[in-house]
């Protein structure tokens, strides 16, 4: 870097992804280029079955990790083996956008993965074929935010970062120059 300042995520990409992916990909115009659209975070919580308590402990986990307030996920259809009927709360998702979104995905390469045991990068191979990116995590406590002392239960979280890349190859690029740390890439 040039400056001896930080950038932030949307300062990066406008100031140094965006040229470096006009000349890789050789598009003319800058809005073919590939953008993250948005992130979702979300938590399954099949506990919520039986404990609709737990729904309150993943909303104040969602909560603080992204400083948004989460919607409740419910089941689409019953399923009579998991006790599950249709409409029932089982987890909670939060949208992230614009500044928030920026925020999120510098707290999550720069703090959050690093922090993680045994930590020597993600998956390359975790797109969907449309350009997104999924990643899954084992406990919420990685996250600075989350006081250890106040967690009633270690909970997974799924972290989805949308693109509107036409290809995974195009995505992985954008990811990679953006600073996510992929394992042998």
């Amino acid at each position: 870097m040039s400056t001896s300042v930080m950038l932030d995520a949307k300062q990066r990409y406008l100031q140094e992804v965006l040229p470096e992916l006009q000349k890789q990909l050789g598009y003319d115009n800058v809005m073919e280029l590939p953008r993250i659209v948005k992130i979702v975070v979300g938590i399954g919580l099949g506990e919520a079955v039986a404990n609709i308590k737990a729904l309150e402990g993943a909303e104040r986990d969602l909560t603080t990790i992204t400083g948004q307030h989460p919607v409740t996920t419910k089941a689409r259809r019953s399923i009579a083996t998991y006790k599950l009927r249709a409409g029932m709360p089982i987890g909670m998702m939060v949208t992230l956008r614009g500044k928030r979104m920026y925020d999120f995905f510098d707290r999550l390469v720069g703090i959050v993965l690093p922090r993680i045991r045994d930590f020597r990068g993600i998956s390359a191979n975790a797109f969907d074929g449309r350009g997104n990116y999924s990643l899954g995590m084992k406990e919420q406590v990685v996250f600075p935010e989350i006081d250890y002392d106040k967690i009633d239960k270690v909970r997974g979280l799924q972290v989805t970062i949308v693109t509107n890349a036409k290809r995974d190859d195009d995505a992985r690029l954008l990811l990679k120059l953006m600073g996510m740390p992929f394992a042998g890439v």
